[in-house]
């Protein structure tokens, strides 16, 4: 990974900080998935550089980093084009080169945590062709989880349905794979932190 470029949420008091990332997101997503090989795989890597994460909370900050391994791959992507109806809101870098000092490595994958016995009811119906009152009957003993980890409201264009994209940082000791979903998450390839 040897270029990125930054995108800053600007929010204000028209769109806070939740649903700029729900809009934002949602388009660099419909922009990765144009950039997919035939095997699904995309050659850019997303980082959040203000990631904090707590025991209780954790959130992703207001920035976004793109990264890939050459600039060419970056400037088709064109973030500007995909973000243009957001231009009130969001900042845009060039495309830069990754500084040579670094702070170390992480991968940032998608998390899809059991939280809700609802949800998991619901799913459990529509699998196994069961009624809900049935199908939740089997979650009823499941203690409700609170999820520290951070996530972004999306909505599938598929489906319609809203989701929440969960986000889970691990911090690694060197750069690994260079292939990443159509989210720019992996559970298995890093990008540089700096």
């Amino acid at each position: 990974m040897n270029y990125y470029l930054e995108i800053t949420l600007l929010p204000n008091t028209d769109l806070n900080l939740f649903s700029l990332w729900s809009k934002s997101f949602q388009q660099i997503h419909l922009g990765l998935v144009e950039m997919q090989d035939d095997q699904g795989r995309i050659p850019i890597g997303v980082s959040f550089p203000e990631y904090v994460s707590g025991e209780k909370y954790s959130v992703l900050g207001g920035k976004l980093r793109l990264l890939a391994n050459d600039e060419v791959t970056l400037s088709r992507f064109n973030a500007s084009q995909w973000l243009s109806r957001l231009s009130d809101y969001v900042h845009c870098t060039s495309i830069r080169h990754v500084p040579e000092k670094l702070t170390g490595y992480a991968i940032y994958q998608r998390e899809q945590p059991k939280t809700s016995n609802e949800r998991l009811a619901r799913r459990y119906a529509k699998r196994h062709n069961v009624d809900y009152d049935t199908a939740l009957q089997r979650y009823s003993t499941m203690a409700h989880k609170t999820i520290a980890t951070p996530f972004i409201r999306l909505k599938s264009l598929s489906s319609d349905q809203e989701f929440c994209l969960w986000i889970k940082k691990t911090v690694v000791a060197e750069l690994s794979g260079r292939k990443f979903s159509s989210y720019g998450l992996s559970a298995e390839s890093s990008v540089p932190e700096f």
